[in-house]
């Protein structure tokens, strides 16, 4: 086994998930997520974790989804034209093994990465809604989401994938406790901050983020991080006036989005078009009425991902990036007894802010064309 998948397990179960003695762990592996689990399956067993195992699978979803409604040997076009199907909401069982669950890992790694794109939109969007608690019970765990390099990853990214083995380890491997003093110095402006604008071209949008708190996304659920690798740091903004146009490619839900362009006026979505996927993107905002609002606004931080591969969990985090996501806010961000945006979505797109670009907290240029204010290269 490659010596970096064995550091990869012991980051994401010691730093990322802390993980104790007596933890009820859960480990979602993807297809080709093999030798990860196993490394991580080794280190649970020497800190006497307890392990169940669970299989996730992007054919497996297509194929639970798409035969749902009872009657599998219908065609495609069939069930594209059919009423949205109804599921249960919540089953009891998942419920069940959620409530005795201290750790939720999820090991990427499949084997298609449009594998649901055939799935109707309005089965995608019932499915989704009907899981509102388990997502909830989720998200209460100390949970962790990774990826194995695989070689439909690398394939989506265009490289070789030993090439993309080098750039998914340079993301991962990383000294996280130095990037995360670094980060903090973004999350003390966005705590202090009442107001973010961000400029650029066909972009001049608008936050209030008065009242919430910044997450120092270092990795770790020590920080309210739950993504490895990381290196953003993110809040939840609300009162989004203005327009904003997303020009890094990406897809979404199997399907490829170019330049998105969102129109907001009263903190909501009032126009969208894109190049290239505006009807996935129409899907999303019609998923309910938290969905054409803001949940989070990151900014990219970590210089290890020096490249766009097509997958939100690099691709966020890169430096000279921000994003912005429709949909769900974070708990982390908010006030006790605050609610800010609830969706049954979190759909991120990515802005490119190397060139032409400026971000400011209360009127003060924080970062100029990739470049934070406290970094030799900033231009004042």
């Amino acid at each position: 086994m490659d010596e970096r998948v064995r550091e990869h397990a012991e980051i994401l179960v010691d730093w990322s998930a802390r993980v104790e003695a007596g933890d009820n762990v859960v480990l979602s592996v993807g297809p080709d997520a093999h030798d990860l689990a196993v490394a991580v399956a080794q280190c649970l067993g020497e800190r006497g974790a307890n392990l169940l195992a669970t299989y996730s699978s992007g054919e497996l979803t297509r194929a639970y989804l798409r035969a749902y409604d009872g009657d599998s040997a219908v065609s495609k076009d069939e069930h594209d034209e059919r009423a949205s199907v109804e599921f249960d909401d919540d089953p009891a069982h998942e419920l069940a093994l959620l409530e005795e669950t201290d750790v939720y890992l999820s090991l990427g790694g499949g084997r298609n990465t449009s594998a649901t794109a055939d799935v109707p939109a309005e089965t995608r969007q019932a499915y989704s809604s009907s899981r509102t608690e388990i997502r909830e019970r989720r998200l209460g765990t100390r949970w962790v989401s990774t990826v194995h390099p695989t070689r439909s990853l690398a394939q989506q990214a265009g490289m070789a994938y030993e090439e993309y083995r080098e750039f998914a380890y340079d993301a991962i491997l990383r000294d996280w406790e130095s990037l995360a003093d670094e980060m903090a110095r973004m999350k003390e402006l966005l705590d202090d901050g009442s107001t973010v604008r961000l400029v650029a071209d066909d972009t001049d949008l608008t936050m209030r983020i008065d009242g919430r708190t910044a997450v120092n996304s270092a990795a770790s659920v020590a920080y309210d991080s739950h993504n490895l690798p990381s290196g953003e740091v993110f809040t939840a903004p609300y009162a989004t006036e203005g327009e904003v146009t997303f020009d890094v490619p990406m897809t979404v839900r199997g399907e490829s989005v170019r330049n998105v362009r969102l129109v907001f006026e009263n903190g909501e979505v009032v126009d969208h078009d894109a190049d290239e996927g505006a009807d996935v993107i129409a899907e999303v905002l019609g998923t309910d009425e938290g969905a054409r609002r803001l949940g989070e606004l990151g900014v990219g931080m970590n210089r290890g991902i020096d490249r766009y591969t097509d997958n939100i969990l690099f691709d966020e985090k890169m430096g000279e990036t921000i994003h912005l996501a429709l949909g769900r806010a974070y708990d982390a961000c908010l006030a006790d007894g605050e609610s800010g945006t609830d969706s049954a979505v979190h759909v991120d797109l990515i802005a490119d802010v190397s060139e032409n670009a400026r971000l400011e907290v209360d009127g003060d240029i924080v970062q100029r064309n990739g470049r934070f204010r406290w970094e030799d290269e900033f231009e004042e």
